[in-house]
This record gives C-alpha cells, sequence and structure tokens, in this order.
C-alpha cells in the first residue's frame, strides 16, 4: 500500500524563519452515531490516528495538538505522536459543540498556559481520514501568500450539482427548486455545462489566522481561499457505512494513504481542564 514516510517535528533550533504552524485535531468521546469513533480501529489503526500521521508527515507543522474531553482518546493520541497539554472540558465536548469556541478554548489555554501563538491554525478532522500530507502544505502555503485572506478550505467537484437539488415548499407540498440562475429559466432541466460551477466542501483541511478565530469570532472569516483536491479522498466518516467504505479505500492500496505510527512525543497528557 502507498504511504508516506513520516518523520519526527523539527526541534525547536530548526525553525528558525519558519511560521509556527499548530495543527488541532479536535476528538471527543461521546459519538451516537458510531461509539468510540475516535479510538475506534479503521485498518488496524484508532481513527485519529490517521489526523496525526498526516500532520506529522507535512513539512509545514510545527506543532500537533489534539483536543478532547477523554483521557483514553488522549492516550492513544499522545501515543501516536500528538500531545494533549489539556483535557477540553465537558462543555465543550456536547454533540452541538460548534469549532469556534473549541479552537478558541485550544488557542487562549496555549496563550495562557505557555505564552504560545502560533502563525496559523490547521483544522484536521478526524472524520476526514484520507487527507494527504502535501494538502497542508499547500493550504499553508497559500494563507502565507495571500495576507488579505482570512482562511483557507479544502474542497472539489460536488457529485451533484447543486443546482439540480430541490426543497419542498411547506405550504404548497411542491417541489421548489433549491438554486436559480440568472438567465436560465430552468436549470433543474439543463444540461449540467450550462450550469455555473460548484465546489463541496470536503472536511479535509482547514487553515486559518488565530486572529480569525479569537478576534473575528469565526472559523473562516470572509476571505476564504480554495484548496482543490481530489475527490477520490473525500470520505466524511459520520456512518457506520461511510466506515466501511473508508475500511475499503485504505485497504485496496490503490489511494496514497498516510499509514499511522505510533510515536512518544516530548510533552505528556495532563488531566486538568
Amino acid at each position: 500500500m502507498p504511504q508516506h514516510e513520516i518523520e519526527a517535528l523539527p526541534a525547536e533550533g530548526d525553525r528558525a524563519g519558519r511560521p509556527e504552524v499548530l495543527v488541532v485535531v479536535p476528538a471527543r468521546g461521546g459519538s451516537k452515531s458510531i461509539p468510540r469513533k475516535n479510538i475506534r480501529l479503521l485498518a488496524g489503526h484508532p481513527l485519529v490516528a490517521y489526523s496525526i500521521a498526516a500532520a506529522r508527515a507535512a513539512r509545514c507543522v510545527t506543532r500537533i495538538v489534539v483536543s478532547t474531553d477523554d483521557a483514553e482518546i488522549a492516550a492513544v493520541a499522545h501515543s501516536y505522536g500528538a500531545e494533549v497539554p489539556f483535557l477540553r472540558p465537558e462543555e465543550l465536548a456536547r454533540d452541538d459543540t460548534r469549532d469556534l469556541p473549541v479552537f478558541a478554548h485550544a488557542l487562549q489555554r496555549l496563550a495562557q498556559a505557555e505564552g504560545y501563538h502560533p502563525d496559523f491554525v490547521v483544522h484536521l478532522r478526524p472524520t476526514s481520514p484520507l487527507c494527504r500530507p502535501e494538502w497542508i502544505d499547500r493550504a499553508v502555503d497559500l494563507l502565507c501568500s495571500k495576507p488579505a485572506a482570512d482562511s483557507v478550505r479544502s474542497v472539489a467537484p460536488p457529485g451533484h450539482t447543486p443546482y439540480k437539488m430541490w426543497r419542498i415548499d411547506p405550504t404548497t407540498g411542491l417541489l421548489a427548486p433549491l438554486l436559480t440562475v440568472a438567465g436560465l429559466p430552468e436549470p433543474y432541466n439543463s444540461p449540467r455545462q450550462l450550469l455555473p460551477e460548484c465546489w463541496w466542501q470536503t472536511g479535509h483541511v482547514d487553515a486559518v489566522r488565530p486572529a480569525t478565530i479569537l478576534a473575528h469570532g469565526s472559523m473562516t472569516g470572509a476571505a476564504i481561499l480554495p484548496l482543490t483536491v481530489d475527490p477520490q479522498y473525500a470520505v466524511d466518516i459520520d456512518t457506520p457505512m461511510d466506515w466501511e467504505m473508508a475500511e475499503i479505500q485504505i485497504r485496496s492500496g490503490t489511494l496514497d494513504v498516510t499509514l499511522p505510527r505510533r510515536s512518544e512525543p516530548e510533552r505528556m497528557p495532563r488531566e486538568s481542564a
């Protein structure tokens, strides 16, 4: 099976002149559709380990932190090469918790405890385990090269255009088009070639400036750059069927998958919130 070579993160003395790039992997303990999803074995490794492996293989990443409320997940993340310098409080690990307070909490804790202030923050979701390390590097490079941009988000062509999607009018019960196109009366009856180009956010990589999170209260800001990725890798694990599909893709050997390996990082997980 193709895989990237995972190297240890550079020592502080090797980072001169490089931006400080923090990867945050959110991995809470609760999961309804797939219990204990983040540490369940996917093709022989815990799900959370794939995001850690991609971050470790990226050349730009200088630090990897897993944000979790769960001591068992913390131990697994640590064993695969991530730091867990704090445990996330319970109120930030509920089913309806959004990403913004989780990332704000991580940045604030690191700033308060260590005086640590990264230049860029990269969001890697365990539910998108087929992330390629070079996408992380490209996302950070894009953000570095465009000072006016707030963030970068990975996108791919959708399997179905939203211009052929519908909603049901709650008053009449009739179908109504989800989107319209100026100058095109019936886009849902038009060839795809005549419809506007669309992109679907894959969930693989988000790169964002810390100020966008802390000062502007947004995970993206208004100026979002696209990072186009191969849709073959677009797996979003939310159901048991999604899990089976990801398992097949990894074990097939047809994709360039970064396989996790265990490692012992310098910082040990701490139990305090």
